[in-house]
């Protein structure tokens, strides 16, 4: 076979597409896989993995402070970001070096080019200014990266993204984050568990905008009793440096400062890096339109990030096992994203799956609630501090069946398990109530929200 010539070629290695060419090529097919950065993404170097072992550490600072309340007495905890920067280092990305990833991907099969891959067309790609003919088609998971707010001086100070943070030896004494989402929240309460001084700027009213207001304005309470300063309805205007410190400045004339700034607005997709308007996408489009085959058009299909159907891992893996069995013909199920999960790993956790009541009566549906707060519970009063959360149902009164709810409190992440399935399933309401729900759990707080949907 002509060396220039593969069935598939996969443009972007995180994790969808890294599972996209190791198992088409497992399966006989030619693939050419091609990505500049690591094979992996962001999730294993940058992003989930590492994320994680942060907010573990930091979870094990906390936890060693409830001592003296829950257990008798202890030493002073001192926290160490050095054996935090060893284990991201050693343990999740080798220091940020792909090779076991890289071996994995051509021992399947797969031809690895390492290089900037664009599409000239349905069957032609181009990596580097060499040229390659693809038969069957192409498969796309470049991602998205850090967006950069358009704020009068920032790019004259040396911000920080996700990646400079990860990778740091040591941390700054003061943090300012830009961005109260979810990497926002993580990151923050992370660094103030390690003696960081922060503060966390959202421009909107309410931090974790996409989330329940419930699990918001309790996340709020838990960072203000942490002594995170956080500031709502806040739009910097200007960002300047001195004295070796950021400052934000905002319309009001107030000002905050930090020796750090963290970027954590949002991510950008950007279609026509890859050459996905050679096939009909908006070169200024905020998402890549796919069906539910994931296809973008006859012959190219895109997965992860850069679809806007969940910036997760889990959905990119989804996506990829759908486009494999397309590229195979075989049958199984379209995509659906009616019961996407996710989960924001601040303590407490908020996991989430499916609509909330405000997006839910947007679509029309006759919604009912059910809320308990996890204090409230046998589990949250056995667990005491930390024992913060929510648990919320959110179900269609018209089809008896949950379209969504948000597990929050200790391992709110592992609760949603049970939820997912139901939103998933459409599991009949009467059904659910007729579970025995073991005691006591924090599950079991499922069995009160939904007595109260009457």
């Amino acid at each position: 076979m002509d060396t220039q010539s593969y069935d598939i070629a996969v443009i972007g290695l995180g994790p969808g597409g890294e599972m996209v060419a190791g198992r088409l090529a497992r399966e006989g097919v030619s693939v050419l896989a091609v990505d500049h950065r690591l094979v992996g993404g962001e999730c294993p170097y940058w992003g989930c993995i590492p994320s994680k072992m942060m907010v573990r550490a930091a979870g094990a600072l906390a936890e060693a402070r409830y001592v003296p309340r829950l257990a008798g007495r202890t030493g002073d905890i001192v926290p160490d970001w050095g054996p935090v920067a060893d284990r991201i280092r050693d343990e999740a990305t080798d220091d940020w070096d792909d090779t076991a990833a890289v071996d994995r991907l051509v021992k399947s099969g797969a031809a690895f080019v390492r290089g900037t891959g664009r599409i000239r067309g349905p069957h032609e790609i181009e990596v580097d200014e060499q040229i390659y003919r693809v038969g069957r088609g192409i498969v796309v998971n470049t991602g998205t990266t850090p967006l950069i707010p358009p704020i009068e001086g920032i790019a004259d100070v040396d911000a920080w993204t996700n990646h400079d943070l990860v990778e740091a030896r040591e941390l700054p004494a003061s943090m300012v984050i830009l961005g109260g989402g979810t990497i926002g929240c993580e990151f923050g309460q992370a660094l103030a568990r390690f003696g960081v001084t922060v503060a966390i700027v959202e421009a909107g009213p309410r931090l974790l905008a996409h989330e329940e207001p419930e699990a918001s304005d309790r996340l709020r309470d838990v960072f203000d009793a942490e002594g995170i300063e956080v500031r709502l309805g806040a739009a910097a205007t200007k960002v300047t440096e001195r004295d070796g410190h950021v400052e934000l400045s905002f319309e009001d004339g107030t000002t905050v400062t930090g020796e750090r700034l963290l970027v954590a607005v949002g991510r950008r997709v950007d279609p026509s890096a890859v050459g996905l308007d050679r096939v009909g996408v908006d070169p200024t489009a905020q998402r890549v339109p796919v069906d539910d085959r994931c296809r973008v058009t006859d012959q190219v299909w895109a997965v992860g990030d850069i679809t806007g159907k969940g910036a997760f891992t889990h959905v990119s893996m989804y996506q990829a096992a759908i486009v494999v069995r397309d590229v195979l013909e075989q049958d199984g199920p379209a995509a659906d994203y009616r019961a996407v999960p996710r989960v924001t790993f601040t303590d407490p956790e908020i996991g989430a799956v499916g609509l909330t009541e405000a997006q839910a009566r947007e679509q029309g549906i006759e919604v009912r609630t059910g809320t308990v707060p996890i204090a409230e519970t046998s589990r949250g009063f056995v667990h005491g501090p930390g024992g913060e959360g929510v648990l919320k149902v959110v179900s269609d009164a018209d089809r008896s069946v949950l379209v969504g709810a948000t597990a929050m409190g200790p391992a709110g992440g592992e609760v949603l398990g049970a939820l997912s399935v139901a939103v998933h399933a459409e599991v009949p309401l009467e059904v659910l109530r007729s579970m025995i729900f073991a005691y006591p759990t924090f599950h079991r707080g499922i069995e009160t929200a939904l007595g109260g949907l009457d």
